[in-house]
């Protein structure tokens, strides 16, 4: 049996493990190199009384000051080619493997698909707990299955798409977000590649006379660098709030008011707004309260001026909230998931 006594890392620095650098420690941390240690690992938890919880890239939480157990770091990664077919090459990436390190490999060998989602922080193994998505693309298109350890069973289970319920921005992970431990997830890339290029941004492309995975995937990252501010310099979890899905008589306030304002037709009777646009026009882009503020650069954002903690990310984020539905009876998610 595992002795995780030589194993836990007491007093576990995490203010330079979530992109938001807040001010968070654990009780105790460990860094998962192999799945094998998971059962050992919750035997240890559940004898000690002792809370777990699972973090990745660290790119999509609010972690909280303090956290009295064990913070376990996904740290096995990897990428490969599983299965070539007539259709589609089926490609798979380990849990701890960065996203976007995913994504270049893919383009690298030629394969198109993932092009759309390129630069994304996190985690392979994060992706689908979020259904992560960008420019018009989503993690649910090319999705095949994945495996995860059953923390309930002690079962390490294959779900394929059906199962794991995607939604926007959710699925069964995020729903049930204390049960399941993604291992790796396997998509399947399609051998007749068709551009994605619907996106404002990409549209001009489709002129283009070498246009590749490569040229679209290079542009994907010079759109989001020239509009979303780099959490390495500026501390931010990416896009802080859902596009809200609403009724047409829900968004009717707002087209009403601003013909213009971006909206995008989902099932029948319902729109998707920008929340990026309604915070901007709630006169909220470069607001700052205390240590953190909506970045000047994208109203989407939420940026660490220097020191924050969860409770300053949450007054934020609930000023933000009451301000938008204040202006246009509009109720903002946010995507980070509170830890």
């Amino acid at each position: 049996m595992t002795d995780f006594t030589t194993l836990l890392i007491p007093d576990f620095d995490l203010s330079a493990r979530n992109t938001l650098a807040l001010r968070a420690r654990s009780r105790f941390g460990l860094l998962i190199d192999n799945a094998a240690l998971l059962p050992a690992l919750f035997d240890h938890a559940a004898r000690e009384n002792l809370p777990i919880r699972i973090l990745g890239g660290g790119s999509n939480v609010v972690l909280a000051e303090y956290f009295d157990g064990i913070t376990a770091i996904l740290s096995q990664f990897g990428h490969r080619v599983i299965e070539e077919t007539a259709e589609h090459v089926l490609i798979e990436a380990d849990a701890g493997e960065p996203w976007h390190n995913f994504v270049a490999w893919s383009v690298d060998q030629g394969f198109g698909g993932l092009e759309n989602l390129a630069l994304i922080p996190g985690t392979a193994g994060a992706a689908p707990v979020q259904n992560i998505g960008a420019y018009g693309a989503e993690l649910a298109d090319f999705f095949h299955s994945l495996t995860a350890y059953d923390r309930t069973t002690g079962d390490t289970l294959t779900f394929d798409r059906a199962a794991c319920a995607f939604a926007y921005r959710d699925s069964l992970f995020k729903r049930e977000p204390n049960r399941y431990v993604v291992l790796a997830i396997r998509l399947a890339l399609p051998r007749r590649w068709q551009p994605n290029l619907r996106f404002a941004g990409l549209t001009d492309l489709s002129d283009a006379a070498d246009l590749s995975p490569r040229l679209v995937m290079d542009r994907v990252i010079a759109l989001r660098t020239s509009k979303l501010p780099d959490w390495r310099v500026h501390p931010n979890a990416g896009s802080f709030f859902q596009n809200p899905i609403v009724s047409l008589d829900a968004a009717a306030p707002v087209l009403d008011e601003f013909t213009q304002a971006p909206n995008y037709p989902q099932a029948e009777g319902l729109t998707k707004l920008s929340a990026g646009w309604l915070i901007e026009k709630s006169g909220l882009k470069g607001f700052r309260m205390g240590p953190v503020g909506m970045s000047e650069r994208h109203a989407l954002v939420v940026v660490n001026h220097g020191g924050a903690t969860q409770a300053d990310v949450a007054a934020l984020a609930a000023h933000v909230k009451r301000t938008v539905h204040h202006r246009f009876g509009v109720n903002l998610h946010e995507e980070p998931i509170f830890l």
